[in-house]
């Protein structure tokens, strides 16, 4: 079930937008299982993990919408989340460490997330993880045992997926932007096009028919919407490919548009010109190959 209002409008175009906007967020809690839930708000899914256990979170969205998320988790239990699980750094991701970690909470993720969150905010801040992994990590809590999976150099070099496996769901963070988009390849964090697609790959391998699919970004979809967008994605990165080896300069790559074929929908911050530099980047070094 879907708590307070339908899922529209929940589609976020851009991940920064102005404090007169924090006002109008209309926050929507959709049902996953007796104790999973998603929260959509500003900036990536929040999934709540509640029962005899306490409340823990994956992701946290952005510091000013703190309260905010508190309330709305009020509303499923009472109490402080004992966890919040980052699947990666960016800031409409763990923009409420601090906030939560202030109130009690004990931040997870993985080691190049706590590598980039102290270069960002220091030694000792609140918004670092206490616990970092490497590979994987099981927690075992709410009779659930959630486990969280590194894939490495995918939309970040920190990013986890979670897999619930008692309630058959998987959160993968923005590995996944289910917009009818292209994701954001954070290069300049360690990210790649071929990481997107290999960890697309892997998650469907370790998923049935049955599972929910929760998105970074967009609303929970299934195992067939997840593999229609592995097939975008390969379709996007051998258009590149196509029109790398055609031209010999990123600026003549991008005048040939050649991600237009697929019609799609671009954001004003991650504008197709945009996607393709990225994609260029990631991919400058196949442009003879593969």
């Amino acid at each position: 079930m879907i708590k307070n209002t339908s899922l529209t409008g929940i589609l976020v175009s851009s991940f920064f937008l102005s404090s007169t906007t924090w006002a109008q967020v209309d926050f929507k809690i959709q049902q996953l299982s007796s104790n999973l839930h998603v929260l959509y708000g500003q900036g990536g899914n929040i999934a709540i993990s509640t029962g005899k256990d306490g409340i823990y979170l994956v992701d946290d969205q952005f510091a000013k919408l703190s309260e905010d998320i508190k309330k709305q988790i009020s509303t499923l239990q009472q109490g402080a989340p004992e966890f919040v699980i980052n699947t990666h750094h960016h800031g409409d991701h763990t923009g409420g460490n601090e906030n939560f970690a202030q109130a009690g909470s004990h931040v997870i993720a993985h080691h190049n997330v706590f590598e980039r969150l102290k270069a960002k905010h220091s030694e000792g801040s609140k918004y670092l993880p206490v616990v970092s992994f490497g590979k994987d990590l099981v927690l075992h809590f709410n009779d659930e045992h959630a486990h969280l999976w590194h894939f490495p150099h995918a939309h970040t070099d920190g990013d986890a997926v979670i897999f619930y496996k008692n309630a058959n769901v998987v959160h993968m963070g923005d590995i996944f932007f289910n917009l009818n988009s292209l994701p954001f390849i954070d290069v300049d964090s360690g990210g790649s096009l071929d990481g997107v697609i290999s960890a697309v790959r892997d998650t469907l391998e370790r998923i049935d028919d049955d599972t929910k699919v929760i998105p970074g970004h967009g609303p929970v979809t299934d195992k067939s919407s997840l593999a229609q967008y592995l097939i975008l994605l390969q379709k996007a990165k051998q258009l590149m490919l196509v029109a790398m080896k055609e031209h010999n300069t990123i600026e003549a790559v991008l005048n040939a548009k050649p991600l237009a074929a697929l019609e799609l929908s671009y954001s004003d911050w991650l504008p197709q010109e945009r996607v393709t530099k990225l994609f260029y980047r990631s991919l400058a070094k196949q442009a003879g190959g593969s």
